[in-house]
């Protein structure tokens, strides 16, 4: 079973790519974000015809996630109860699979903008409000993957120039420890789970020809659950759709689990 998550900033513009994307990758699971429309305006009967079913949360010009299957999603959930607030950052579905039901969380975790403003004051809250939803969902849901833009480069290996970035929005430290606060839950980076090689990100600037001289971060996680990290075999960037005509900045990360078909005793 194969899980991704990409960030299309902007599916309007971006479906097509999306839509060649899943038909050569065999992902079962696409979990996207800044999905950039309208609830309304989701293209779900372009997804249907190539075999896949969609839940979704859109919003006009920011935001927006969804969780694209090849199976129907079942006890949707959008954005975390208790938490006020009005940008659609969060979906969670039920999906089947050989070893029983997975919690699949679709996330797009706030930027923050620059570290002390009130933006960033939000990111860290919003951080907190997701560590506490995921206590609660775990003990429902042991088996889940929590996907997304986490807007964190978790460590220095995951920043191409880590003296430049050091202190700065996204490698700092408050940061950092609000995503190793999700991991304390018994989450693992499956990325990292792996040996991987050297310079591996998952975003780069649109300026600067960043994404030439792979001068990155590494910002989009997949986060396996303990129920479900024996079955991870493995985790991957693939950076082929950064090489597109009119990309995305962010390109798709792939976690694969292998799972048996549960015997009956």
């Amino acid at each position: 079973m194969k899980l991704a998550t990409w960030n299309v900033n902007s599916l309007k513009v971006r479906l097509p790519q999306v839509l060649e994307w899943l038909g050569t990758s065999g992902v079962d699971v696409l979990c996207l974000q800044e999905l950039k429309m309208p609830h309304d305006k989701f293209p779900l009967a372009e997804f249907e015809a190539i075999g896949y079913q969609a839940c979704w949360a859109g919003q006009k010009t920011y935001n927006g996630v969804a969780v694209i299957s090849r199976d129907p999603a079942r006890s949707v959930q959008i954005n975390m109860p208790g938490f006020p607030d009005d940008h659609q950052r969060l979906i969670a579905a039920t999906l089947p699979s050989p070893q029983g039901d997975i919690r699949v969380v679709s996330v797009y975790c706030p930027n923050g903008q620059a570290v002390g403003s009130d933006k960033y004051t939000y990111k860290l809250a919003w951080f907190a409000a997701l560590r506490e939803w995921l206590v609660t969902e775990l003990a429902a849901h042991p088996r889940m993957v929590v996907l997304g833009d986490y807007n964190v480069a978790p460590a220095d290996a995951d920043v191409h120039d880590p003296a430049k970035w050091e202190g700065d929005i996204l490698v700092s430290p408050s940061e950092r420890e609000a995503f190793e606060a999700l991991l304390s839950l018994g989450f693992t980076d499956a990325f990292r789970h792996f040996p991987q090689e050297e310079k591996m990100f998952s975003w780069w600037d649109y300026r600067r020809m960043a994404f030439r001289r792979n001068a990155g971060l590494r910002i989009d996680h997949a986060l396996v659950s303990s129920a479900l990290l024996p079955f991870c075999a493995a985790c991957e960037i693939d950076k082929g759709p950064r090489r597109n005509e009119q990309p995305s900045d962010h390109t798709p990360v792939i976690v694969t689990l292998d799972l048996p078909v549960e015997k009956e005793a």
